[in-house]
Order: C-alpha cells, then structure tokens, then sequence
C-alpha cells in the first residue's frame, strides 16, 4: 500500500516537472524569437538610414575664404601671368611695338574712354542688343525645340536643318541681312537670331531625349498631356540639357552680334564693341585693337558668370549633382 502511494507520488512530481520544463523552453523559445525580430528591425533601420544617405544631398557650406580661394583668386593668377608674360616680350622686343604694344598703353587707352564718357555707352550699346536678342531667340527657340523633339515629321524634317545652322558662321549671315533689312537694329537682331535660335532649339532636344520614358508614361497616368505635360514634366526633367543650351545660344548671339557690328557700319547703329574694333584697325591702333577684343571678352566672360553659371549651380543642386553650396 506504502509502495503504491509513493508511485504515484513520484508519477505526479515528473508530471508537474515535464510541465515545468515544457513552459521554460517556450519562454525560451519566445525570448530568442523576440530578439531575432528586434535585430531584424534594427538591420532593417540600418539600411534604410542607409538608403536615405545615398539619397541625401550633404549641402556643405563653403567659407567666403574658401571661395576667396578657389574661384576668385585663380583667374587674379592667371590674368597676371599673361599680363606677366606679355610685358616680357615686349621687353624682349620680339616684334614691332606696333604689333604688340606695352600693356600700359592699352591702359591708357581705356582710361582715354573713361575719361571722355564713351566707355559705358560703348558697353552698352552692344549688351543691350546682345541681351534682347537672346530673350527673343529664347522666345521663339524654346516652342520650336519641343515640337521638333515631340514630333517626329518635324523632327524629321527640321532636325537636320537646325544642326547645320548651329555650324553655319554667324558671320555668313551678316550680308544677306544688310540686303534684306538695311543697316539697322533689326539686321542686328535678325544676325543674333539666326546664331542663337539653332543653338537653343538643339539643347533643349537634347535635353528632352534623355528624359525617362517613365516619366512621361506616369504623367499621362496622372492626366498630363500636350502643353500640361511639358510644362510640368518635360521642361523641368530636361532642365540641364536646356540650359547648357541656352549657354551656348548666349555664346552665338554675342559672337553674332560683334561679327555684324564689325561688318556693317552706320551712324544709325551707334557706336558698339564690335565696330569700336574696327575704327581702332582702321586708325592702325593695336593698343585700341587688343582693348576692343578685351573688352569684348570680359563682357561675355561676365555674362556667364552673373546669369548663367548660378542657374547652372542651382538646377545642379536641386538634382543632387552638385554637393556644395556656394
């Protein structure tokens, strides 16, 4: 009878131990899996944050002594090599003084036209002109790019024509826009136009050709079509394309407009750059030859820089291309 009841003792206490034990592997069990996830959700966190850093623009913010450094005080640097080494061969007299003058005397010269009150109104003269004559090609360039680049008859048929213009020599126009419209501004205008027009059209082809198809596909999807869709879908994906076009188009209308004011001379035109040049090779003045050129250089490096470089920086940024902020 003892014997019995102690059976069934022992069988009660390895019941209630194999509970126990089943109960503390499954807590186990619970507790491994909690730790899993949570270390699947902390590698899952990792690489989104890693993801998005990838994504992430890291903006830097450049000292004024930075780009004291790095952008103003290269072209100091060089512009006084070159002043350098051209007072060099003067000194070393490797031609005639009136092939090369002394650097002092083109100094001269344009300190002469700022004191006698002609230098800002030859300035003028030809950025005024240059400056409307590319708002009126960028008019008349940006419709022509995007039915040249969205229809294909036309693309067919103007595309070839628009490259050819953009090689022609704007020079070559200068002639027959004296006989067809006289010696005025619009033979200018018309010159500027004829340089400038291909040239912007051809960026902004350009530029739409390397728009993701998806892009348009999700437009149309979102309901945008015809001049909805390329107002809010392709100009903007294009944007890079189109204003390194419009740098160059800027590039052919100012040397449009010098080649012309260097051909065709009137007192109705008004004294310009470009046909301040020519009086000076007239008058066998180098000093006045190389300031005209020097002048005409500094106002289209200027152009860039003031207008078209920060438009340039800013769509880079907006896109992710360009890291700093300058």
């Amino acid at each position: 009878m003892a014997s019995s009841k102690t059976t069934r003792g022992t069988a009660v206490d390895e019941a209630d131990g194999g509970s126990g034990g089943g109960q503390s592997i499954e807590k186990s069990v619970e507790k491994s899996t909690a730790k899993t996830n949570a270390g699947n959700a902390q590698d899952l966190a990792g690489l989104e944050a890693g993801l998005d850093a990838l994504d992430t623009v890291q903006i830097k913010r450049v000292s004024p002594v930075e780009v004291l450094v790095q952008k103003v005080l290269p072209p100091i640097v060089a512009v006084a090599v070159v002043l350098a080494l051209w007072k060099v061969l003067v000194v070393a007299k490797v031609t005639d003084d009136y092939k090369l003058p002394d650097p002092g005397l083109v100094w001269d010269a344009l300190r002469q036209l700022w004191l006698q009150g002609e230098l800002f109104d030859i300035v003028w003269t030809s950025v005024s002109r240059g400056l409307f004559g590319f708002l009126i090609a960028l008019v008349i360039a940006t419709p022509l790019g995007l039915i040249v680049a969205r229809v294909k008859f036309i693309r067919a048929a103007l595309g070839p024509i628009l490259s050819g213009l953009q090689s022609l020599p704007s020079v070559a126009w200068v002639p027959p826009a004296v006989i067809w419209l006289g010696l005025n501004d619009q033979m200018m205008y018309t010159v500027i136009l004829l340089g400038a027009v291909p040239s912007i059209a051809n960026g902004l082809v350009a530029g739409i050709d390397q728009v993701p198809p998806l892009f348009l596909r999700a437009g149309r999807t979102l309901g945008a079509r015809g001049l909805v869709s390329a107002r809010h879908i392709l100009l903007p994906a294009a944007l890079p394309g189109y204003v390194a076009g419009l740098k160059q188009g800027w590039a052919f209308s100012w040397r449009s407009l010098m080649a012309a004011e260097i051909i065709a001379k009137s007192p109705d035109l008004g004294l310009g750059l470009g046909q301040y040049l020519e009086n000076q090779r007239n008058n066998s003045d180098m000093a006045g030859v190389l300031l005209g050129i020097l002048m005409i250089l500094v106002v289209g490096i200027a152009i860039e820089l003031l207008i078209f470089a920060p438009i340039e920086r800013r769509v880079l940024r907006n896109r992710g291309l360009l890291a700093s902020a300058r």
